[in-house]
């Protein structure tokens, strides 16, 4: 399993390393491809990852104390964290990216904000790598669903970086994000963290991806293609479901 594991993390990072170069995707209407991917990553969260929400709730509001005080509400307040952080990165780039190109004519986003945007998806692709060995459910199954899902999703997250930080990507940004996914895998090999510290990475996780799936679905400049997005929703839930 540990080298199945490998595999999946070489495939994410495989994906960092080569989205710039992925010719079909790069037209001015959005591909139907990362639509269809945007799909299966939906179809991932809603049917997967916030389900098992309920399960990490149950495991926090028994390690603090069930009556304390939102004890029931502990990890749903973490991913709705999760959710407004990478919100509020995503909006703050976006703003960034129009002062510059006022400022200077470039059509990238100041230092400052690049740096802070590195370092928060390196940090999702940190979590992301370390559960490929720390899935609630363990198995050659419940990987085989978390590899294509999550595949899938950075194949359309990463355009979407791409397109933020075109000038950068190829010489610094695949490679962090490819390092940072590894990393995450590396660590997993290395450390097995106790549930009670594992369930709030979970819930900041899944709070993140249901803002980076969407964001991708939700473009300013360029239209979203609907059939595709709903056929992978479509076929992933269904292999949810069926599974």
């Amino acid at each position: 399993m540990i080298a199945a594991t490998f595999a999946c993390a070489l495939a994410f990072a495989a994906v960092h390393m080569f989205i710039g170069r992925m010719s079909g995707l790069h037209a001015a209407k959005r591909s139907g491809w990362l639509s269809f991917c945007g799909g299966v990553a939906v179809a991932y969260v809603f049917l997967h990852v916030l389900p098992e929400l309920a399960v990490h709730n149950a495991v926090l509001a028994e390690w603090i104390g069930e009556d304390a005080w939102l004890a029931d509400q502990v990890v749903y307040l973490l991913a709705l964290l999760g959710l407004v952080t990478f919100y509020g990165l995503e909006r703050h780039v976006h703003i960034s990216r129009a002062a510059n190109r006022a400022e200077t004519g470039e059509d990238r986003p100041h230092d400052t904000v690049f740096h802070i945007h590195m370092a928060a998806f390196a940090l999702y692709n940190l979590m992301i790598g370390y559960l490929l060995l720390h899935r609630e459910e363990p198995g050659f199954v419940s990987l085989a669903l978390y590899a294509a899902a999550l595949g899938v999703h950075f194949l359309s997250n990463d355009y979407g970086l791409f397109l933020h930080h075109r000038p950068e990507y190829e010489r610094r940004v695949r490679w962090i994000m490819a390092g940072a996914v590894l990393a995450g895998w590396a660590l997993g090999l290395a450390v097995e963290m106790p549930l009670a510290a594992l369930s709030p990475i979970f819930a900041f996780l899944a709070g993140s991806m249901v803002m980076n799936v969407m964001k991708e679905e939700l473009p300013e400049d360029r239209a979203a293609r609907f059939a595709p997005f709903l056929g992978g929703t479509v076929l992933y839930g269904a292999v949810l479901l069926i599974t």
